[in-house]
């Protein structure tokens, strides 16, 4: 990707093109150190519908033809600056160095929690479904600790994205159902163990499979009734 954005602001220099196009260019470059460089053209991009003028039908047809980014990274980058400018614009003023700037990954994560609004409309500046208090936990998780994508999920996904009940023991049962799969596939290949042996292995597990099917029906069953 870097060599092509290369041949494509040599390009656009050599030949004096719009001083926007080239610098839009230029951030692509960049795009690693600061997405969130990038994010703010691209939302003035769209804003302004520069990309008409440049030959292209939107935003992501050009994207993805002159800056090498795809349909889910333009997305995710307008989406997490939308809601960066609007719940915790003091972030901006960050030089990226002594005052980091959060991952584009974990803004999001905090810009998807806001899209989850009770009218469902997808604003980011709309009041969310959660309660107040962890989505103000989530953002400073975000801005002020800076904690990681892995960490967010780990520690707010229960609150934002609860499992129905009986959802733990249907992957439990699925995750035995699984392994007794692999282990039946072992035998055959086990060296040293008789075929009675085998036989009477699998013939065990034949009986552990339809236990196992059952259980999952009826937990199945039980997490559908309580949804």
């Amino acid at each position: 990707m870097s060599r092509k954005l290369d041949e494509i602001a040599a390009s656009l220099a050599d030949k004096g093109d719009d001083a926007q196009r080239l610098e839009l260019v230029q951030r692509a470059r960049r795009f690693k150190r600061s997405w969130v460089e990038m994010a703010e053209a691209l939302v003035h991009v769209r804003a302004t519908r520069a990309y008409e003028r440049w030959g292209y039908a939107d935003l992501y047809a050009y994207c993805q033809a002159e800056l090498q980014i795809r349909k889910g990274t333009v997305d995710k980058l307008t989406g997490s600056f939308v809601a960066l400018r609007a719940h915790a614009p003091e972030v901006l003023q960050r030089d990226g160095v002594a005052q980091p700037i959060p991952t584009v990954d974990a803004v999001d994560y905090f810009a998807q929690a806001l899209r989850a609004t009770r009218d469902g409309d997808g604003d980011a500046e709309a009041e969310p479904q959660h309660p107040p208090g962890v989505i103000a936990e989530l953002r400073s998780a975000v801005f002020d600790d800076n904690e990681n994508v892995v960490s967010l999920r780990r520690r707010f996904n229960p609150v934002l994205h609860p499992k129905p009940e009986g959802a733990g023991e249907v992957e439990a049962l699925d995750k035995t159902r699984a392994a007794a799969r692999r282990l039946e596939n072992l035998l055959s290949e086990c060296p040293g163990v008789t075929k009675k042996r085998v036989a009477e292995v699998q013939a065990a597990l034949d009986h552990l499979q339809e236990d196992l099917d059952a259980l999952v029906s009826r937990a199945r069953d039980r997490t559908r009734s309580v949804a």
